[in-house]
């Protein structure tokens, strides 16, 4: 059958089309995604105004005629943390119904990492072994342990790329002072997990998913998404601390002209790579690998098996 999941998320609205059936991976047959940053559109109230509302209506609008175009049987819509955070999140859910009628299904943090966590568990399998899952959004930091498909441990945190951007980060390149305070914030918040996690052993892999950390690996010597999913793409703290400075020091212009980062990532891409930072070193993590599949893999896989054999 051909499904499409409907993630609004805190950077894009992306339809990830796929043919699936139960007991086979899901094979991608068309992306239609559009940047809307709702992260960065909460107003001093924490609400998404009237104007960021409209410009999500006319998204799932345009994302519902590609899905019909495409020969979709069932849309899996869902929201992450713009959604779920936004002090207005039930009008928001409600108008997009009435005009639209989609029914946004809001996932909580920690189903956001134990989704991700299950889509990085059917990449990699059991051979795997215990695995650590970090994932990167706009909105969020998620990470999740475990050695089966259900993680043992799993947080979400207010750690996302594109929020701390907005709070933190207002200048281009930000000011040293502000790159400072945001570090010491990341890494206390992080820091207040970590024993939840180490208590339960050391990790026999380690993993990453979202674009950020895809963006990180390519800028230290991945190779290029071109070269297809099936093609090991690794990144190394060490890698990682030089170029932390680095980034700091650019323009969003300058960033967007280094190798896999898109314009419209190249403005958070500071704040997301303090997080990595962070996240490796206080986990102890030398090295981790990029997981091509992620949330919106794993609401697909979840929705295959409890389909009827």
């Amino acid at each position: 059958m051909r499904l499409g999941v409907l993630d609004v998320g805190s950077n894009t609205v992306h339809l990830l089309v796929v043919d699936a059936h139960p007991g086979a991976r899901p094979l991608p047959a068309h992306s239609h995604k559009a940047e809307l940053r709702l992260a960065e559109l909460l107003d001093g109230d924490g609400a998404i105004g009237f104007e960021g509302v409209d410009r999500l209506i006319t998204v799932v609008k345009e994302a519902l005629v590609a899905a019909e175009d495409k020969g979709v049987e069932d849309v899996l819509p869902f929201a992450t943390s713009a959604v779920r955070e936004a002090s207005n999140a039930d009008e928001v859910l409600t108008r997009v119904a009435e005009e639209t009628g989609v029914r946004l299904q809001v996932l909580s943090g920690a189903d956001e990492a134990r989704l991700t966590f299950l889509a990085a568990r059917r990449w990699f399998g059991w051979s795997a072994g215990k695995l650590l899952v970090l994932d990167i959004g706009g909105g969020s930091l998620e990470v999740a342990y475990g050695m089966d498909e259900e993680p043992v441990a799993a947080v979400s945190l207010p750690l996302g790329a594109g929020r701390l951007t907005a709070s933190w980060l207002p200048g281009d390149p930000p000011d040293p002072a502000d790159l400072r305070a945001l570090r010491r914030h990341v890494r206390a918040e992080i820091g207040r997990c970590v024993g939840d996690f180490s208590r339960h052993g050391t990790p026999d892999h380690v993993v990453a998913t979202s674009k950020t950390f895809k963006q990180l690996a390519r800028i230290t010597g991945a190779a290029r998404s071109a070269e297809g999913l099936y093609v090991e793409r690794r990144l190394a703290r060490r890698a990682l601390e030089e170029w932390v400075p680095k980034l700091a020091a650019m323009s969003t212009r300058e960033r967007a002209e280094l190798p896999g980062v898109s314009e419209g990532r190249a403005g958070q891409l500071p704040a997301g790579a303090l997080v990595a930072e962070a996240a490796m070193d206080l986990f102890g993590v030398d090295q981790l690998e990029i997981c091509p599949w992620a949330l919106r893999e794993g609401v697909i896989l979840r929705r295959l098996d409890h389909l009827p054999t």
